[in-house]
């Protein structure tokens, strides 16, 4: 089987490759590195794949859901970017892995495709997945909130301390009720 060595995918796979001193095991995570994938996610499979990795390395994966044509998110998206490259928030907590989801990609569906599942109904969105599973009752997508360093910095925080151990999410029921 040929692989395109454009995908995302493969991109992304390559990326994590490239680190060399960064160990999937769980051994290392108190001095973990935090993560910034440089492409955008434009398909499901692309994020299932993340999504896999971050489950296998226990490192918590941030998503920002977010359109081109979204001024808001231009915003937002460097200042979360800045928080978890430059200041290194979530490091201590045991690390965290960041990319963002292009909503506006044909192949995603939008809001009423991939995003209906995962509980976005607007953006920025910015959401959490952790052993595979969407952390959908910490969500945020109150722009107030997601304009705060400082509310953002705590958000960052709590969801890295995570690193496997789940909670706060993963079933759309309990928003909905069963």
């Amino acid at each position: 089987m040929l692989v395109n060595p454009m995908t995302t995918t493969t991109r992304a796979l390559r990326y994590i490759g490239s680190a060399g001193s960064r160990p999937f095991s769980g051994t290392g995570r108190a001095c973990a590195k935090n993560r910034i994938y440089p492409a955008r996610i434009r398909r499901e499979d692309e994020l299932n794949t993340l999504t896999l990795m971050s489950a296998s390395s226990r490192v918590p994966l941030i998503t920002l859901w977010m359109a081109h044509w979204c001024q808001s998110c231009k915003i937002v998206s460097p200042m979360i970017q800045d928080l978890i490259e430059k200041e290194g928030v979530g490091e201590e907590q045991g690390g965290l892995s960041f990319v963002e989801v292009e909503m506006d990609s044909p192949d995603l569906g939008g809001l009423a495709g991939i995003g209906l599942r995962y509980g976005i109904n607007s953006i920025p969105t910015l959401l959490a997945f952790d052993r595979q599973e969407p952390q959908v009752e910490t969500k945020i997508s109150r722009l107030d909130d997601l304009k705060s360093r400082e509310f953002l910095t705590k958000w960052l925080e709590t969801e890295a301390k995570r690193h496997g151990q789940g909670g706060s999410g993963g079933s759309l029921f309990g928003l909905f009720g069963r």
